[in-house]
């Protein structure tokens, strides 16, 4: 297909500009292909086609919008591998993480969303106030580099089950999953307008979206940093903002619990997508009694790890997704050398084309330093010792951040207890995990609002009171 096109109003267009950018393969930074950077033209086009668009979608049953739902979940399954192989081309994500994960997360997650949408209550009474559930119009849904399909997903599917209609800016350094996404909306077949994809870079297309005084909603994934300008950009118009942003998280060992599982469910983070994921639990907080056994099953457990060319099926570790991401982890890595931890294993870019970085243990980490409080968004992990539980649990909260985090101890009614404690909007107990319609959202400066399931699908909906 052509990359260098823009999806709006049903129809694949060019840019009214010339500008394109590269995409880079960052396992041999070699360009793969370009996208078109979209003028300030090409914005308002998008967002008044999807502005036309609302009345006749929104006006839809919930079954007649979730009937191309449906159909898209197929073909996102009849793709699979094609999304699978463009994801590990320009991302760095291995195959298996890719196929397995990547993917199909979004299948699933999608399928959770069409159900919550299919079963929610739209209309209730409250005495005699018929209070009621609307959409509330364009959405513009701006998404990061690290899951370039789910991502979209988790804003597209809620908020058009819902009524709205959208327009996308997907990720400089991940657009052609995007593009490729918005060829499978075209071939189901949607409504002209419903769904429009522009390419370009954030500072300038991304917030020329989002300060569009056609746009109602704003849904962006990324930085805390780049989501306070967007906060600020929305509150011209007031516009409704949903933010899913970075995460410091803890996974707090009790005394007792199992190290290995603790190490696993840890380094599963730090592994996969080269701990590219806003979630990474990339503070491991144990007992000082502990430390040792901890530090030595880490080392056991990281001695098999592959690094290496991403489509291979036996790689575990692929590239970070570009040189600045690499220069950036690098430094944190440097960095963390510098305010006195120490690396148990690691901390080296690898002797190879492409941007390889070794998983990296850092020991003897206080709290207060830069590696432990700040979002390094790479195969990094700092292990931080406590004297109490009460002890770790202060240090578990003692982040600006709040995404999610795990607790592992030895009897789980305790440790659901401690989970209680943890200022976080998710936290995994010992062996449980995610699930494709719980809730995920931020407390503190890790966002606003929830994505999947019923919690996603609320956020798109006004709520109107009718006083009969």
């Amino acid at each position: 297909m052509n990359y260098q096109q823009f999806y709006i109003d049903g129809e694949w267009v060019s840019s009214s500009g010339t500008e394109t950018i590269d995409v880079l393969n960052p396992a041999t930074d070699e360009v793969i292909d370009k996208v078109s950077a979209a003028t300030t033209e090409d914005v308002d086009r998008a967002v008044k086609a999807a502005k036309k668009a609302f009345p006749s979608w929104s006006a839809l049953t919930v079954a007649e919008r979730a009937s191309y739902f449906k159909k898209l979940k197929q073909a996102l399954k009849d793709n699979l591998g094609t999304l699978a192989d463009l994801m590990t081309a320009e991302l760095g994500a291995t195959t298996r993480f890719s196929h397995d994960v990547q993917v199909t997360m979004s299948i699933n997650e999608m399928e959770a969303t069409i159900r919550a949408a299919e079963t929610y209550q739209f209309d209730h009474y409250i005495r005699d106030a018929l209070v009621t559930a609307e959409p509330i119009g364009v959405v513009a849904c701006i998404s990061p580099w690290n899951y370039p399909l789910n991502q979209i997903q988790r804003k597209i599917s809620p908020a058009l089950l819902a009524g709205n209609t959208v327009v996308v800016k997907p990720a400089t350094e991940t657009p052609l999953t995007a593009l490729y996404f918005a060829k499978l909306i075209d071939e189901v077949g949607f409504p002209a307008g419903v769904f429009n994809i522009l390419t370009g870079s954030g500072s300038k297309v991304g917030t020329g979206i989002a300060s569009h005084p056609d746009v109602d909603v704003i849904s962006f994934t990324g930085s805390t940093e780049v989501g306070e300008k967007l906060y600020a950009a929305g509150s011209k118009g007031i516009k409704k903002i949903i933010l899913e942003l970075g995460g410091k998280s803890p996974m707090l060992l009790l005394p007792g619990g199992s190290i290995k599982t603790a190490v696993k469910k840890t380094l599963g983070t730090i592994i996969n997508n080269q701990g590219q994921s806003c979630s990474a639990l990339t503070r491991l907080i144990v007992p000082k009694d502990d430390l040792k056994a901890v530090q030595e099953e880490l080392l056991a457990q990281l001695k098999d790890v592959k690094i290496g060319d991403p489509t291979l099926e036996d790689t575990d570790l692929g590239p970070v997704v570009s040189a600045k991401q690499e220069e950036t982890v690098l430094g944190y890595i440097a960095k963390g050398k510098e305010e006195g931890a120490t690396i148990l294993t690691g901390g080296n870019k690898v002797d190879c084309p492409g941007h390889y970085i070794e998983p990296t243990v850092f020991v003897d980490v206080k709290n207060d330093m830069t590696i432990a409080q700040e979002e390094i968004f790479g195969p990094v992990l700092t292990v931080i010792p406590y004297e109490s539980v009460e002890e770790g649990i202060t240090i578990s909260n003692d982040t600006t951040y709040g995404l999610s985090g795990a607790v592992v101890g030895p009897d789980e009614d305790e440790a659901v207890a401690i989970a209680r404690k943890i200022r976080t909007g998710n936290v995994m107990v010992n062996e449980g995990a995610v699930t494709a319609d719980s809730p995920f959202g931020g407390y503190k400066e890790s966002g606003i609002g929830h994505e999947k399931g019923v919690y996603g699908f609320e956020d798109y909906l006004n709520i109107k009171a009718i006083l009969r």
